[in-house]
């Protein structure tokens, strides 16, 4: 174990995160806030516990699997406890469990909330909210890939622990090219949608905060509405933000370089928008007696479908009084979740694809036991360990799933609420069903079940795995 590449790392990550807090503060100023010198304070300590972290570089820079894994994992558990505490000073939310809960929703871009009413909070709280969904969308780490040369190709397996899906590739051969062209996509839709919201003539603030959390498809708001007291116009802009957000950026990269056939034989976006299209479709038919118009029911169905799909857990009406049938097909999208190499959560289309094509590939050898069958996608063949990862992956996906449904069951809540409230928290989505609906929150839950539910949002967001090895014994091992 490479422990002064990682110490080194984790001094830049607190480094950083003074950096992003600057913002806040600046929020505070304008509106003259009392609440800003919890970020001043936060920053502080942030810098005088990264600067001596990073004072010495480490003569070894070379780290492998382990070593990746064990970073992003330690990163974003120290991201979160920093990015607590100006909850905590500004006694915004004062207790340490509740304040990282809110955190961590807010880095692994859930959305979920403990929070009960949010419009009276101080603006730079409600910025600083947002902003963890776009810090996290893309990944600190990838962005940190931007300004941190490292050793050789090792820092691959950065990326590959931090960026969700089955497989990471490079989209040029240096690492370092990649996460530029990743966050450069992801600035400019950031910044496209941000004028689009504008010439619709909402406001600044809202802008901004909107445009973070549909970036990094959280779902943290500004009104306790959600987006429900805006503009039909903004509506729509949301709803194609979160939908485009939900793609993987290595089509968009395709795009820019003139590959479009390729960009759009993509098999994974195109099952992506074909799942959407089916839902929307099936949803509006369900749910057009509740708006008076079928336009006003596709509306309507498009926006939770895109936020539901692409893990935002934005809300435009309480779903959770729409009829069986529709919620129904909400919880399964819950599930399904967006494209690898997108900022959305879930167990992504990619995962559901493969799998479905390794059953079919079973079936088959069952009728001829002698046949050489190979799963392919997108006219490639699927390695072994691709298709190996993401069984696995799967299998422990159900047991952290039932387990954590078993144990939050003694707070004595209805099963739906449980059931909704992991689906939520493991595919980084945000509202649920029942007690945890879109026009509720999470606060109700005790302290115990909120651990988990924390251990859960941090498990989806970087895909089970890096998480799980902190909790070997070998990982610690010196070889």
């Amino acid at each position: 174990m490479n422990y002064s590449i990682i110490i080194y790392i984790i001094g830049w990550i607190l480094k950083l995160e003074a950096a992003f807090m600057a913002l806040p503060g600046i929020t505070a100023i304008i509106y003259r806030e009392e609440a800003g010198y919890a970020f001043l304070i936060t920053m502080a300590l942030c810098l005088l516990a990264g600067i001596p972290l990073t004072a010495k570089k480490p003569t070894n820079k070379v780290f492998y699997t382990k070593e990746g894994f064990v970073t992003v994992a330690l990163s974003w558990i120290v991201l979160s406890i920093v990015g607590a505490l100006p909850f905590m000073f500004s006694r915004t939310i004062p207790h340490p469990i509740d304040a990282i809960f809110e955190t961590v929703s807010g880095f692994t871009t859930t959305g979920a909330s403990i929070l009960a009413e949010v419009e009276s909070l101080p603006h730079c709280i409600l910025f600083w909210r947002s902003f963890t969904h776009w810090i996290g969308g893309m990944g600190v780490l990838v962005f940190i890939l931007c300004l941190l040369p490292l050793a050789g190709g090792y820092h691959m397996n950065l990326m590959k622990a931090e960026s969700p899906g089955p497989s990471v590739s490079k989209l040029v051969p240096k690492v370092q090219s990649t996460a530029k062209i990743l966050y450069a996509i992801y600035f400019s839709l950031t910044l496209l949608e941000i004028i689009l919201l504008l010439i619709g003539k909402m406001p600044l603030f809202d802008t901004l905060c909107t445009a973070f959390g549909t970036a990094g498809t959280g779902g943290f708001g500004v009104r306790n509405s959600s987006i429900a007291d805006y503009s039909t116009y903004l509506q729509v802009v949301i709803t194609v933000f979160m939908i485009l957000f939900g793609i993987n950026f290595n089509f968009y990269f395709l795009l820019l370089t003139k590959k479009f056939m390729q960009a759009f034989k993509t098999e994974e976006v195109r099952y992506y928008l074909g799942i959407i299209a089916i839902s929307i479709i099936v949803i509006a038919f369900n749910i057009r007696h509740m708006f008076g118009s079928v336009g006003a029911a596709i509306q309507q169905a498009s926006f939770q479908v895109g936020s539901i799909i692409t893990t935002t857990g934005f809300a435009t009406a309480d779903f959770n009084q729409w009829p069986v049938v529709s919620r129904t097909i909400l919880v399964m999208l819950m599930f399904v979740g967006a494209c690898a190499g997108s900022t959305g959560g879930g167990i992504k289309v990619s995962r559901f694809v493969i799998l479905c094509k390794t059953v079919s590939k079973e079936l088959h050898l069952y009728l001829h036991p002698n046949a050489v069958k190979k799963v392919k996608m997108d006219q490639k063949s699927i390695p072994h360990e691709v298709v190996r990862a993401t069984n696995i992956f799967m299998i422990v996906y159900v047991l952290i799933f039932a387990v954590s449904v078993l144990l939050i069951g003694f707070n004595n809540f209805d099963l739906t609420t449980n059931f909704t409230a992991v689906a939520a928290t493991l595919n980084n989505i945000g509202p649920g069903l029942e007690l945890v609906g879109p026009t509720q929150n999470f606060g109700m839950f005790s302290f115990g079940s909120k651990l988990i539910l924390i251990f859960d949002m941090l498990a989806g967001r970087l895909e089970i795995f890096p998480i799980l090895l902190l909790f070997v014994r070998d990982t610690w091992k010196k070889f």
